[in-house]
């Protein structure tokens, strides 16, 4: 690949060289976080609005029940994201990261759209619940999509040393903008519908605005270019036989890979539904917060997530990706249950804020460094696949676990000690997984 704009660095550890202008890495760099973080955005409208769509879609005599319904319907979109990987994981193998990531990205973008126009319980019955949750089962199988195209294209376009960080910012950091990007959203539209009016018109707005993602992704991608790895092994394919399916190749002879790799995706994505995810319910029903102030809140530790992610995903790539997993997984395994007991406690708006701050910036220090780990697990011709169905899988049994720790409450003041003993429980699989693991750092072909 020819140099552009006359600023080059080398993007693969090994083999031949091949040069991408900074142009192509920012650009691609920009791609990666914007797709990932709109598509958090659109998931975290859901999450923002749970205690609302729980009594319209999902009523109930006993709270954490319908709030166990929400987080169900959220843990089902994430049990159809290995299928979306599967899906566009192959074709952004076979034909590129970037018409795989427009494709997915629109997808997300006007599914979630579709959800501010469905009916409720009270207009149309049962139906309306059926209704929710098919949109939610469509809308999963575009963000497994996302994931398999925007964790692959960034990293394989920026120099060895900087992987790392990127995995952060594009995991990470992407996540911590889509919930901050929620967070503004949930403000403004809480402060234009206030009090009983957002149960009635707000929540509705709340899922219109994601089709903002869909307009966004496709302006900015417009100038994205292809993965250099990607192209380069194009090229090599057609000097070769004809590979074997991605998804078969997976699971034909990468299956342990993947299998230990899911002791970490699943301690790290158990981590972030547990701290950013349930955090904004947490506010509402826990700490029984204004709209306004809890907000204000949640935009903050958006920023600390960013800020957490970024951070850890460098850090791995000064010590290395086993070593910082497993000095990941000490902190948190002693130290997430005092936060969720001290935030359950807490009283003041600063000491609210405090726990808060405290518990986003380990829980997304879980998985910063994760995504570039499942990068360099699998090769150029199936990095895709094997990446996206990883990286879904784990996260689809993290995604549950709201839902269990609701029903595991019984009642809503039992919620902080059932998330004490839930993060206990996946911080020790965290461990053993982090010390099973090999160090990847630098195997990238």
């Amino acid at each position: 690949m020819s140099m552009v704009n006359g600023t080059s660095a080398r993007s693969m550890d090994s083999g031949p060289e091949i040069v991408v202008s900074r142009r192509q890495m920012v650009t691609a760099s920009v791609a990666s976080l914007l797709g990932w973080s709109l598509d958090l955005f659109d998931l975290f409208i859901l999450l923002y609005v749970a205690p609302v769509i729980g009594k319209l879609f999902f009523p109930a005599d006993v709270p954490t029940l319908s709030l166990a319904a929400v987080y169900a319907s959220f843990a089902v979109t994430l049990l159809m994201r290995p299928i979306g990987s599967a899906l566009f994981g192959s074709y952004a193998d076979r034909f590129g990261r970037k018409r795989s990531m427009i494709i997915a990205v629109t997808g997300v973008g006007i599914s979630t759209a579709l959800f501010g126009a469905l009916p409720t319980v009270q207009q149309i019955g049962v139906s309306a619940a059926i209704l929710f949750l098919i949109l939610r089962l469509v809308q999963g199988i575009f963000v497994g999509g996302v994931v398999a195209s925007t964790h692959t294209i960034g990293t394989e376009s920026v120099p060895p040393k900087y992987r790392g960080l990127m995995s952060g910012l594009i995991g990470g950091g992407g996540a911590g903008l889509g919930a901050l990007l929620a967070s503004i959203v949930y403000y403004i539209v809480s402060s234009a519908y206030p009090g009983d009016e957002f149960n009635v018109w707000g929540w509705r707005f709340m899922f219109f605005t994601g089709i903002i993602s869909s307009i966004l992704g496709l302006f900015v991608f417009k100038s994205l270019e292809e993965s250099p790895l990607w192209l380069q092994a194009k090229q090599k394919k057609t000097k070769e036989a004809k590979p074997e399916a991605p998804v078969r190749t997976i699971f034909s002879q990468y299956l342990p890979v993947l299998l230990v790799n899911l002791m970490l995706v699943t301690g790290g994505g158990t981590a972030y539904y547990l701290t950013s995810g349930y955090l904004p319910t947490f506010l509402n029903v826990i700490n029984k917060l204004p709209r306004d102030t809890a907000s204000m809140i949640l935009m903050g530790a958006s920023v600390m997530a960013i800020i957490s992610a970024i951070l850890f995903g460098y850090l791995s790539d000064i010590i290395g990706r086993k070593k910082t997993f497993i000095l990941i997984g000490i902190v948190n395994l002693f130290t997430l249950p005092f936060l969720y007991l001290g935030l359950g406690g807490a009283t003041s708006i600063a000491s609210i804020t405090f726990y808060a701050m405290a518990l986003v910036f380990l829980g997304n220090a879980a998985y910063a460094p994760i995504l570039i780990f499942l990068n360099e697990r699998f090769p150029t011709a199936i990095r895709s696949t094997g990446t996206g169905l990883s990286w879904n899988m784990g996260f689809a049994v993290g995604g549950m676990m709201p839902t269990f720790v609701s029903l595991a409450s019984g009642t809503t003041e039992n919620i902080p000690y059932a998330l004490m003993y839930f993060s206990i429980g996946v911080f020790v699989l965290y461990v053993i997984g982090s010390f099973v693991v090999p160090e990847t750092k630098g195997n990238f072909d």
